[in-house]
């Protein structure tokens, strides 16, 4: 067993800041407005004004694409604009949606529900049961985090069921078993949350009693991040998939028949279960020897449901990983099963369907070289009898477009999204750096075919949680970075999942600092290929990024000339202590134990800077109701770069949650604050501002 100690490096009582984790402290308040206005004050103009302006108009606009999905034959959409802030649920036929001018029904205004409630709700979507249902769960967090209230919603009368099933606020995961049943993994009630501040039971809620009243079916020990609930309808009556989350990357599954009989299944921790009809799905994170077979990281691999559950799979490949191509997601659309892929980078799609006992599979064409797509089944539950899939895609340089695509027929274009910025000129190429221990990072440059060598560029990475990063249509950066002369980079960092579980391994734990010498690297290769000089790189990361970002301030900060940090984790001493951060030890390492602060200290920049660096300037940006990654992190390491004399702006929104934003509005003031500080750091001023 591994030693748990008190590191000797700033242990939690002696942090001088400790107070500004009290999100709602009078002095941390003062602190927070302090800074806000100081940050408006500099910032804030009438060029400002304007970029902030045309962003929310953007975000606005009527002709964006709208996400949909079906439902007892109706598409749904939640909308929101200039007229419905909060947004609009509303709902119309698929015919109608494809003409230029749907005729939309109304089902629920947030906005007239807030102001008749008196609640600050902002929309987390619904849950439905099956095809047949008519009544759903609608989620509703209270400012924007991650805790909801969940409401039982009638679709026939459009309101909410009086005495119907109903949660308070908290980080909720509900399914339902039937019309009058709902197993819910939450943190309400005595013992009933995990570490992380989530659920660690699975209770069984029948109508008409009380929630604190219902039976505990599942659950899992204090430590693991959470205990969990899928259920399965593609064999008819309902199945159960038990989930022990035991953190983000390890999970045990039992499997609960038709007959509530309990099978746990033997598989490896680190691999997400499927189950569709009689056949069994597993998607490996690690590598499994099983069976006289290896199965290598990243496969996907298939055996008859009953022979798992009798102890004796034979397993076989469905999908098997290469250097370059790696399995994102997968589903079922009835009986055909489809992967979603990127094969060195590039999107693919494929539809696999049984042909006696191999799979046959079909690519779908004409998906962007360089660019993102997505696909999904329309229907919102998996009992429907439709097979349509819905696919997203777009390129750095083209709007999103909405395709609907039936069996054996071409691809209908449902919607194209208008242009968000002027692409005249700009070009997108591909290239790669070399880290420092030789490894090949990708990266994606957008902007003017040539540079004068001194272009300013902003860089944008992640590197963590298995999370891909491709070069997106991104109307922010389009409208107030590229549009006005400027170069953009997504660098796809270790850490990442672009090239599969193995890419994510490299970057996690010990390894956390290589994935931020991969962002370091890009930024030298854009100077070495004659693109800009240093001091014109400006820099953004959010979340796991926000631990990125404040690397480069401490550890690289000859390589940038500003960096943005927003909804940043950052001290890494505390994190495992603050909100969902006790569920993050796998990615990070556990700072309570000798060895893996040995190599946490080493990132934790709220605890490696120092006065005497010479760095560039920097702004941290959060927000007040961000119940996933506490306000902490950014409002300590502000203060102490502001007492140290450094150059650094704060922001703090008061709603939000995990975002910049609970609407356009404050999404597009959060953006622009952040980019017209970048651009002033960096000594840029567009053409356009005079």
């Amino acid at each position: 067993m591994r030693e748990r100690f008190l590191p000797d490096l700033e242990s939690p009582d002696e942090d001088p800041h400790l107070w500004l984790e009290e999100i709602d402290g009078e002095k941390a308040i003062a602190w927070v407005e302090d800074q806000n206005a100081t940050t408006r004050t500099a910032l804030e103009g009438d060029a400002f004004a304007a970029d902030r302006d045309a962003l929310a108009a953007i975000f606005e606009r009527e002709d964006r694409l709208p996400m949909i999905t079906r439902h007892q034959g109706l598409i749904y959409n939640f909308w929101q604009d200039a007229n419905n802030v909060r947004g609009l649920w509303r709902r119309t036929t698929l015919e109608s949606f494809s003409s230029d001018k749907p005729d939309w029904e109304p089902v629920l205004d947030l906005d007239e529900l807030a102001q008749n409630e008196g609640q600050d709700w902002v929309w987390n979507g619904p849950t439905r049961g099956s095809e047949s249902q008519s009544t759903i769960l609608i989620a509703l967090s209270p400012g924007g985090g991650d805790a909801v209230v969940m409401r039982e919603f009638d679709l026939r009368t459009n309101t909410f069921v009086a005495d119907g099933f109903v949660l308070d606020a908290g980080k909720h995961w509900v399914s339902w078993f039937d019309v009058d049943t709902l197993l819910v993994s939450s943190p309400q009630g005595e013992n009933m949350a995990s570490a992380s501040g989530y659920g660690r039971t699975v209770r069984r809620w029948p109508r008409g009693k009380a929630f604190s009243d219902s039976q505990v079916i599942f659950d899992v020990p204090t430590d693991h991040m959470a205990g969990t609930v899928a259920v399965d309808r593609s064999a008819g009556s309902p199945r159960l998939i038990l989930v022990d989350l035991i953190d983000f990357q390890r999970r045990a599954y039992t499997f609960v028949d038709e007959s509530e009989v309990r099978t746990a299944l033997d598989l490896p921790l680190k691999c997400d279960f499927d189950v569709h009809d009689d056949t069994a799905l597993v998607s490996l994170d690690e590598t499994w020897v099983t069976g006289g077979k290896t199965f290598p990281a990243g496969a996907l691999i298939s055996c008859p449901l009953a022979a798992l559950l009798a102890g004796a799979p034979d397993w076989d490949t469905v999908f098997e990983p290469k250097a370059r191509l790696a399995l994102q997601y997968y589903f079922w659309n009835g009986d055909a099963l489809v992967l979603s892929m990127l094969d060195d980078l590039k999107p693919r799609i494929d539809v696999l369907t049984r042909c006696d006992a191999q799979w046959d599979a079909q690519s779908l064409k004409g998906l962007p070289e360089v660019g993102t797509a997505s696909v999904g089944r329309l229907d919102a539950t998996s009992d429907a009898p439709g097979t349509e899939l819905l696919l997203q895609a777009a390129s750095p340089l083209d709007a999103p477009y909405l395709d609907l695509i039936a069996p054996s027929k071409k691809p209908e274009r449902l919607k194209s999204s208008s242009a968000a910025f002027d692409t005249t000129g700009l070009v997108c190429t591909r290239h790669e750096a070399t880290s420092d221990d030789g490894t090949h990072v990708p990266y994606f440059q957008i902007g003017p075919a040539q540079s004068d060598g001194n272009a300013p560029v902003h860089m944008y990475g992640y590197g963590g949680f298995q999370v891909s990063e491709l070069p997106n249509y991104r109307s922010q950066i389009g409208k107030l970075w590229l549009e006005k002369g400027g170069t953009a980079v997504v660098a796809c960092i270790r850490g990442g999942g672009e090239f599969g579980p193995d890419w994510h391994q490299a970057g996690v734990r010990e390894k956390k600092r290589l994935a931020h010498d991969d962002f370091a690297a890009v930024a030298r290769d854009l100077v070495e290929r004659g693109v800009t000089v240093s001091k014109r790189i400006a820099a953004e990361g959010g979340s796991n990024g926000g631990i990125l970002i404040t690397n480069m301030l401490t550890r690289y900060p000859d390589r940038f000339g500003a960096l943005f940090c927003t909804i940043p984790l950052i001290d890494m001493r505390r994190y495992s202590k603050l909100l969902a951060g006790a569920s993050w030890v796998a990615e990070y390492g556990d700072p309570d134990v000798a060895e893996d602060w040995a190599f946490l200290k080493d990132i934790s920049a709220y605890h490696t800077v120092s006065q005497s660096q010479d760095m560039p300037p920097i702004m941290i940006a959060t927000t007040r109701r961000d119940d996933r990654v506490h306000p902490g992190h950014a409002r300590k390491m502000a203060a102490k770069l502001i007492e140290m004399g450094q150059e650094a702006r704060y922001l703090e929104l008061d709603a939000g949650g995990h975002s910049y934003g609970k609407d356009a509005k404050e999404r597009a003031a959060f953006i622009t604050l952040g980019m017209h500080f970048l651009r002033r750091s960096i000594g840029w001023k567009p053409e356009s501002e005079g």
